[in-house]
């Protein structure tokens, strides 16, 4: 069969716990346009799909024609890359297990690839960040929940089920605090978003020293990072005692893979050396002492507001071409 033209753009879909962005992007991992709903104003999966399909379609007729997209990638937090599927996702609105690819697929006729947002994240960083030309890494996620990919000899590591890389759900304290999982002492539970919160409440009922985290009516952890830079010593130790849990928990993981960088993106990111120094302080400390000294601990190069779009923009190039107007 001759294909007159190739198709040279994709859609990269990035939904997260609040917002879900939709982006058109060329062979080149320019974005061409872009568009976001709240995610949070569907509780019903049905509803959710039928507004992605909306702007998909509209977004790609104002912007070149629906006839010139190859495919669609999504980051999703949960996402299983082998089943299409959201499983189980403790952050989200949907429970239990969901097939968004193939259910998407139906409603726009076109190949439809899906993978956790570290997953993709990964490939965004590899293909245009800091994991550029290295072979094996791992990419955390610090946001609403704690992820991470595994990059082993240039590949993504997803292990037998497609669920390869779930650090914040490792327990890094036999019954610590509760987790959305169902578990007890998740990792995610001291280093995620409510994690620092939680953590933030314990500081300061074990002090009566004054604090501006007192002073806010909803305190978030960019907002203890930033009393940080105001030398806060409640907010201080807030972040010391979540970068010493992280740098244990990534030390465990580090002695096991060896990799040459995690690589941080996501929110709780932001906090950059508050969080990354009693991070690295506490990761070295546990480590293998043979990798001591040897595992760089970088925060992504790459944009927040386009990171997971152009991840997955490669997962959507990756993905076998299918269409049902061919």
């Amino acid at each position: 069969m001759i294909q007159e033209q190739l198709k040279t753009r994709v859609v990269g879909v990035d939904v997260e716990v609040n917002k879900t962005t939709c982006a058109i992007v060329d062979i080149r991992g320019n974005i061409i346009a872009q568009e976001s709903f709240n995610t949070r104003d569907f509780n019903f999966i049905g509803d959710f799909i039928a507004c992605l399909t909306d702007v998909i379609m509209s977004l790609s007729e104002a912007n070149g024609g629906y006839e010139n997209i190859r495919s669609v990638g999504i980051s999703i937090p949960s996402g299983n890359f082998r089943t299409g599927c959201i499983e189980n996702a403790p952050n989200l609105p949907w429970k239990g297990v969901i097939p968004l690819a193939a259910m998407l697929r139906d409603q726009l006729g076109l190949a439809v690839a899906l993978g956790n947002n570290a997953h993709v994240m990964a490939l965004g960083e590899q293909a245009f960040g800091a994991a550029h030309g290295m072979r094996d890494f791992v990419v955390v996620s610090v946001g609403s929940g704690l992820g991470s990919c595994i990059f082993s000899n240039g590949a993504v590591h997803l292990g037998a089920n497609g669920f390869a890389g779930e650090i914040g759900h490792t327990c890094v304290k036999p019954d610590g605090r509760q987790c959305g999982c169902g578990k007890l002492g998740c990792l995610e539970t001291y280093t995620a978003w409510r994690g620092i919160l939680q953590t933030a409440q314990e500081v300061m009922a074990e002090s009566s020293e004054p604090s501006k985290m007192r002073e806010v009516g909803e305190l978030t952890p960019l907002m203890i990072a930033n009393f940080c830079n105001e030398n806060d010593a409640l907010a201080i130790e807030t972040m010391r005692r979540t970068g010493y849990m992280l740098g244990l928990g990534l030390a465990n993981y580090a002695s096991v893979m060896n990799p040459e960088a995690f690589i941080f993106a996501g929110s709780i990111s932001k906090a950059g050396h508050w969080l990354l120094e009693p991070a690295s302080a506490s990761f070295e400390e546990h480590v293998f002492r043979n990798l001591e000294g040897k595992v760089k601990l970088v925060l992504s190069t790459i944009d927040e507001e386009i990171r997971n779009v152009l991840g997955a923009s490669v997962l959507a190039w990756e993905v076998k071409e299918y269409s049902l107007f061919k």
